[in-house]
């Protein structure tokens, strides 16, 4: 005497053979369109339906249902086999910029991850870290990130821990199937606010209308534009302390081959002696005044790449542009600097 069971594994399965010989019918049909040609096969070889399992076991049936299911990895299986990098051109608008240096991770599991070593940073932060993380599973993002950052520090001596941990994070998301905002808790918002920097024209009227494209075909309402001592080079008596640096081949962006060590860039900001004169802020404040004169006060405005310059100038050059009402002052100094950023931060009224 046949089961309830066992009546209701057989209606089904003749159900299924029904279905299936009609789905075999409409295939052959020369009316069948070719997309739904394409999603019948597909239907045909992976269709699993409770009926056709029902007197499996446990075992059996978990075995039957996964056997079909394609994984892409098996995240805790991956290992990280190379890492290995990309550099193309300059970056920035009409090809000025920082040489574009990229990351990328290689897996046992043919999952590979990106990473971006950031503003043309030397690749060797990053390339040295290839034989701590070799062998390791990227998706432990937070013990490869606490095993390297000893091997960063302060700016572009932080870039490649970054790229490192951008391209492990690519990789989990790759292995999980999600993006990478998913594993970092969820969405919190389906769009954010961007800025752009403003960008320099070779004269005023083509700077304007460089800003213009941004605001009017671009749409972007928020602009931040540079603010540095590098634009007071060329005019007298603006800067004190400045022809040290520059006519020695030392300034910003030089590498000394006398003295590697000496050189602006390795000088910490409160060292290099660099002083802003009087016309050297009215420059600069005459700069904000033509690009605010140009987006009004609608657009917030940040400012930033001010150069090395110690706690109380940035107390000075944010006194005479605080009338401008600006969105902020950004790395006026070195994060470290903590008790010089409160004291700048205390001092005027733009944020910093």
């Amino acid at each position: 005497m046949k089961t309830i069971l066992q009546k209701m594994t057989e209606k089904t399965r003749q159900q299924e053979r029904a279905e299936r010989e009609a789905i075999k019918a409409e295939i052959a049909d020369s009316a069948t369109t070719g997309d739904r040609r394409n999603f019948l096969k597909k239907a045909a070889l992976g269709g699993i339906t409770i009926g056709g399992l029902i007197h499996l076991s446990i075992e059996d049936t978990i075995a039957q249902i996964t056997q079909k299911v394609s994984r892409s990895s098996s995240p805790s299986e991956l290992k990280i086999t190379d890492l290995r990098f990309a550099e193309k051109g300059n970056g920035g608008e009409r090809g000025r910029g920082f040489m574009r240096r990229i990351l990328r991770i290689n897996t046992n599991q043919g999952i590979y991850g990106l990473g971006d070593i950031r503003g043309g940073t030397d690749q060797r932060f990053a390339g040295f870290l290839k034989s701590k993380i070799i062998g390791l599973n990227p998706c432990n993002v937070e013990m490869i990130f606490k095993t390297i950052k000893q091997f960063g520090f302060h700016g572009r001596q932080g870039s490649g821990i970054s790229a490192v941990e951008m391209a492990c994070w690519d990789i989990c998301g790759k292995a999980f199937g999600v993006p990478v905002w998913q594993l970092l808790g969820g969405r919190y918002r389906d769009k954010i606010r961007l800025y752009a920097d403003t960008p320099e024209g070779r004269d005023p009227s083509e700077r304007i209308e460089l800003i213009k494209n941004r605001i009017e075909k671009q749409g972007f309402t928020w602009l931040k534009m540079d603010l540095g001592i590098n634009s007071l080079r060329d005019i007298p008596d603006s800067l004190v302390n400045s022809k040290f640096w520059y006519d020695r081949g030392l300034g910003y962006g030089a590498v000394s081959k006398e003295v590697p060590i000496l050189n602006y860039n390795n000088t910490k900001h409160p060292f290099t002696q660099i002083q802003i004169t009087e016309k050297g802020l009215e420059n600069l404040a005459e700069q904000i005044e033509t690009i605010r004169n140009i987006v009004g006060y609608e657009i917030p405005l940040s400012t930033d790449h001010y150069g090395h310059l110690d706690m109380n100038q940035f107390i000075r050059l944010g006194r005479a542009i605080d009338k401008y009402r600006l969105a902020w002052l950004e790395d006026c100094v070195a994060w470290f600097y903590t008790d010089m950023w409160r004291t700048i931060t205390d001092a005027i009224e733009t944020p910093t």
